[in-house]
């Protein structure tokens, strides 16, 4: 019983303390297109250039890290090359050692759909200490470097599609709103049972661990950002020395923003209405590995951590309907009452979710389910690691921090 009444309690916090994660409205703040009344950029006291009203949009370098992507880029790389962008934009995309003609694919597409100019190059393996991913970006934004007039840094992984006015506003949002990082999260395919029932459960956790309105307080500590669209200010980027901050980091989204507010730099996080991915999960082992690589790197690789979220999940999304059952066999209503009250809440604070990726609302009674696999899946990895196996990721493994293959 009082297990039950502790389950419920905790929901009780979750839907009024926790930084409302779940509601699904933080989205692109609007802002006046550059050098026509919007802010200027974060940082400096300089007015925008064009004040007088004359737009004058910064240039940008996109970088996009892709490992054996040829699957996906024939859907993602057009959407990048037809950006309605109308300042200066170069695309770098680097080839992390694909095996499947990557790169030789993506000079096909640019040459196919025309566009802004695509540089494709390759930066060898990572050294000692760096991810593959992070020493892609890195050489990215390195070729980036060398236009000296380059603002910002568009970092989008290869499996996301952009719609035309993607970077335009991401742009238009930075500058109005005075920010260095811009991240918004992807919305991820949703198209087989698996994805339906697992996928938008990802985001709602993601969310409830890293509440969008306190990671975009500029006061807060909590910081986050999602690694398949991030528009980053070149100048924050040098003085956070990202990557080279974070040449390590298996969860690398979460330590760029992490290290770029710390170094006094403003960031924003939320859902997207243009950004999608086109990469698909069509089998439950293939998402099981998606969070499986990762789940206990984002747990510092700590033990008491690994059992304290495991209590924490069995008592907020295992407890409610198995106090509900448990009160309705004994005939105790004061325990399935708890056990029903926490379960209501529970369902209520995922429905939002599933109506942002367009789901029945059936799902909600069935989070607990989910709730379930996602233990399993954080159990798994804290095995993979301790078997040295560690995050493990087309065909690289990382077993430790700092770890390099």
């Amino acid at each position: 019983m009082w297990t039950a009444v502790g389950s419920l309690a905790a929901w009780v916090w979750l839907l009024l303390g926790q930084g409302f994660f779940w509601r699904t409205d933080v989205r692109l703040p609007r802002g006046d297109a550059p050098g026509t009344g919007g802010g200027a950029p974060a940082g400096t006291g300089d007015a925008p250039a064009g004040a007088g009203g004359e737009e004058c949009w910064p240039s940008v370098a996109v970088v996009v890290p892709a490992r054996d992507e040829a699957a996906v880029l024939p859907t993602s790389l057009p959407s990048l090359l037809a950006q309605d962008y109308p300042g200066p934009v170069e695309v770098f995309l680097v080839d992390d050692g694909s095996t499947d003609g990557t790169g030789k694919l993506a000079r096909a597409l640019a040459e196919e759909h025309g566009g802004p100019p695509l540089t494709v190059d390759s930066p060898g393996e990572p050294p000692p200490g760096w991810t593959g991913k992070l020493w892609a970006v890195r050489h990215g934004m390195t070729l980036a470097a060398a236009r000296p007039d380059t603002e910002y840094l568009l970092l989008t992984d290869a499996d996301i599609a952009h719609e035309p006015d993607s970077l335009r506003e991401l742009v238009r949002a930075a500058r109005g709103s005075g920010l260095d990082v811009v991240s918004q999260m992807a919305r991820l395919r949703v198209v087989t049972v698996w994805e339906r029932l697992i996928v938008p459960a990802f985001v709602y956790f993601f969310a409830q661990l890293y509440p969008f309105r306190w990671v975009n307080r500029a006061g807060a500590r909590t910081a986050a950002a999602a690694g398949g669209c991030v528009l980053l200010r070149r100048e924050a980027a040098e003085r956070a020395r990202v990557p080279d901050a974070i040449r390590h980091a298996v969860i690398d989204d979460v330590a760029l923003a992490r290290t770029v507010k710390r170094s006094g730099g403003r960031i924003w996080l939320g859902l997207a209405d243009r950004v999608d991915s086109v990469r698909p999960y069509p089998r439950l082992g293939e998402l099981w590995r998606m969070v499986s690589r990762s789940a206990y790197a984002q747990l510092r690789h700590n033990p008491l951590l690994l059992g304290a979220t495991v209590a924490g999940l069995a008592l907020v999304y295992l407890v409610p309907p198995a106090a509900l059952g448990a009160g309705l066999v004994e005939d105790r209503p004061g325990l399935w009452a708890a056990g029903a009250g926490a379960w209501a809440l529970m369902a209520a604070t995922y429905v939002p979710m599933l109506r942002y990726y367009r789901q029945t609302l059936w799902l909600a009674p069935l989070l607990p389910v989910t709730a379930l696999l996602y233990l399993l899946m954080t159990v798994d990895s804290a095995v993979r690691h301790c078997q040295g196996r560690g995050a493990a990721w087309k065909g690289r493994t990382y077993a430790r921090p700092g770890a390099a293959p």
